[in-house]
Parts: C-alpha cells; structure tokens; sequence
C-alpha cells in the first residue's frame, strides 16, 4: 500500500514540474513577476540551510543523475558578469517552477488529509517536499550567493 502511496506521490510530484513551466511561462509576462516573485527569499541565514539539510540536498543534486536535468543551471569555468545574470534569471524560473509545482501537489496532499487518508497525505507531502520545496530553497540560496559575487564584481 505504501508502494501505491510513494508510486503516485512521485508521479505527481514530476506532473507538478509541467504544471509549474506552464503557468510560469505565463506569469513571466507580468509586471507582478519581475517585482514580487523574482526576489523571492524564505530562508535567509545559512545556518537555517544547514539544519533542514539544503547542504546534503544540494550534494545529491550534483553528484547523482539530478545533476542533468536543468543544464542551463552550470556555471562555466571563466565567469562573467552577464553570464551571471543569465544564470541567476534561469534559476529564479527553476525556483518558481517548483515553488508553484509545490503549491499544485500541496493540493492534492490536503485533499487526502481531509478524507483522513492520512499516510497517504503525508507521504504526497514528504515527496513534495523532497522534489519541489528543496530545489527552490537551492535555488534561492544559489541566487544569494550570485548577488554576493555580482556585488563585489561591481
């Protein structure tokens, strides 16, 4: 049964990343986007990263087959300053893809809560977090790390 549960819950999960490109692409278009959703930051200290583990996420991403879903996301090795601006614009639309994939799964766990399909519920969320929370929180962290260096390249 848990098979069942965990089966579906990453099914979703990766449904979730169409579902955030889509209306991503869309809300890309507005003025809200550029001034709100593009500066997003839930967690700013490092020692917060730490404790929920971005650290050992951000090392499964990039020592495992993660590492090739977006390629966009690599740094090349001589680093300049339009291309850091490039990356960080790529990431704010990866971190916004899951931030809204999140949301859409968010749904689905709390439909299961309510009809008191509690493991089921839980087990969504904990695959939701693991697929979508994390690599926004990454992302975020990667672009405030861009900031430093694009504010001592300046």
């Amino acid at each position: 049964m848990v098979y069942k549960y965990l089966t579906f819950s990453i099914s979703i999960a990766i449904i979730s990343w169409i579902v955030g490109m889509t209306i991503n692409a869309i809300l890309r278009k507005t003025a809200f986007y550029e001034k709100k959703l593009s500066n997003l930051n839930f967690i700013k200290s490092e020692k917060h990263n730490k404790i929920i583990g971005i650290g050992l996420f951000k090392w499964i991403v990039t020592n495992t087959f993660f590492k090739f879903f977006n390629q966009k996301l690599k740094l090349k090795k001589k680093i300049e300053k339009t291309d850091l601006y490039k990356l960080r614009n790529e990431m704010t639309i990866s971190e916004i893809d899951h931030l809204i994939g999140f949301l859409f799964v968010t749904i689905f766990a709390l439909v299961k809560l309510f009809n008191s399909q509690f493991l089921f519920g839980w087990t969504i969320m904990l695959v939701n977090i693991a697929m979508n929370l994390y690599p926004s929180l990454l992302q975020q962290e990667n672009k405030r790390r861009i900031d430093q260096l694009l504010k001592r390249l300046s």
